[in-house]
């Protein structure tokens, strides 16, 4: 059964467009509510964070009126990041956690992401019946029945708090000078705080949200920003989290940026040395770079690989038992600290390297050599289904037989946005270049005609 809703991080879109309408926001609160409050008792609850962006309030609303509308008790976090929903949902003892965000996307889309009673994400399973409630509905309870709705004031600080406890308490950060880039996202607050807490000299950037301003010209997808900060201050390294702070990028020293696949090889390699990278692998999906496995298989690793999104990692990770994963964009995950990708706790691990063996961020950031990688979308017309088409097909074939032996292909439609991901390796950058734009040409023409 293909999900409607759903993509591979939740129900995401353009605010007030469809799905992501105050409508639909209700009726998938109340879906989820009666998926979760299922027994008919009353001592379900539910925690609700968000970022910053404008329509946050209109969706925290709008999945609130849902929620009690089935019964459930709602706490109100505030701006937090998405891995404080997985932890507090948890330690907190929720029936299920909501985060309102649309990550790393621009300030005008928005998204629902749920966790269950466990802090993880939800499987394909229990969002397909989800779903099924969306479409058809589900009564209200009884007026004495509805729940309640409250603000809770300490939930970034318990977050906090639980971020400085995965930082080993024989490494502090005093005299380190750290940009953090938050992306006048979720973690505006928190992040800044909690490293200037264990000691850093923290540099701010992307500090001051608005309700507009999230992800723009900052953050993990946009690090020139702290890049420039990084060198302007003399710093010695830069953490640049995106717009909910699940994902991280790491600036050495010299303003030069390392991805997820450069951060997961240095902490992979740390912990397999310090016995505890469990299982001697790394989970990560298919679009990490064939360097990446090269530089594990070199040190006795594996790398196992998953399809894209964070969430088939982490199913992965807790089928296999293995503790460290993470995806090339920069979700690292961590089941021993947190339940989803961590942007501040991965830079806190990179900085405990930093410490614990004296090198340079530039040191650590960039330890093997990435395998020339090419990505390039083109975007669709919802209802358009490019990959099915004979011509794009064809292109496709002829792309994979000019890279055997050479290099790997890989086509994929976003979870997360109308777009087709075209993305091939390759050390020969002439067939890089011609299997990658063969294949972007058939794909833009059978959108346009």
């Amino acid at each position: 059964m293909v999900r409607k809703f759903f993509g591979t991080d939740g129900v995401r879109g353009t605010a007030n467009q469809h799905p992501m309408t105050a409508e639909m926001a209700l009726r998938i609160g109340a879906a989820v509510g009666r998926y979760f409050r299922n027994d008919g008792t009353n001592q379900h609850r539910v925690v609700i964070g968000k970022d910053t962006r404008l329509s946050g309030y209109m969706f925290e609303n709008a999945l609130t009126a849902g929620l009690t509308s089935t019964g459930m008790n709602v706490l109100l976090l505030g701006p937090v990041p998405t891995p404080a929903v997985g932890l507090l949902t948890n330690s907190m003892r929720a029936d299920l956690g909501v985060m309102i965000s649309a990550s790393h996307n621009p300030a005008e889309d928005n998204g629902i992401k749920f966790f269950g009673p466990d802090g993880f994400k939800l499987s394909d399973e229990a969002e397909l019946e989800i779903e099924r409630l969306i479409e058809e509905g589900v009564e209200p309870v009884h007026a004495q029945n509805i729940g309640r709705a409250k603000r809770i004031d300490d939930g970034r600080f318990r977050y906090i708090e639980r971020v400085k406890s995965s930082l080993p308490r024989a490494l502090p950060l005093t005299g380190i000078k750290v940009v953090i880039d938050c992306a006048n996202g979720a973690a505006y607050r928190a992040a800044p705080e909690a490293l200037w807490e264990l000691g850093a000299d923290v540099i701010p950037v992307g500090t001051s949200p608005n309700g507009l301003n999230i992800n723009k010209n900052c953050g993990s997808t946009k690090p020139q920003t702290a890049s420039e900060a990084v060198v302007a201050h003399g710093a010695d390294v830069g953490i640049c989290l995106d717009g909910d702070a699940d994902r991280v990028m790491i600036i050495d020293e010299t303003g030069k940026v390392a991805d997820g696949d450069q951060i997961m090889a240095v902490l992979a390699s740390r912990w397999a040395a310090e016995g505890r990278l469990k299982g001697e692998a790394l989970v990560a999906t298919v679009m990490s770079n064939l360097g990446l496995e090269r530089y594990l298989e070199g040190r006795g690793l594996r790398l196992e690989r998953t399809a894209v999104g964070d969430r088939y990692v982490v199913e992965a990770m807790r089928k296999g038992g293995y503790n460290l994963g993470g995806e090339q964009s920069g979700h690292i995950v961590m089941t021993d600290y947190a339940t989803t990708g961590d942007g501040l706790m991965a830079g806190l691990q990179f900085l405990a390297a930093m410490v614990g063996t004296g090198q340079k961020a530039s040191e650590l950031a960039h330890v093997f050599e990435a395998v020339p990688q090419m990505l390039k979308n083109v975007r669709y017309q919802v209802g358009q289904a490019p990959l099915e088409m004979d011509a794009v097909k064809l292109a496709i074939a002829d792309a994979e037989a000019a890279l055997t032996g050479k290099g790997r292909l890989l086509i994929r439609k976003s979870g997360t946005e109308p777009l087709i991901r075209v993305m091939a390796e390759c050390e020969d950058s002439v067939l890089l270049e011609q299997a990658v734009d063969g294949v972007v040409d058939a794909v833009s023409a059978a959108v346009a005609g």
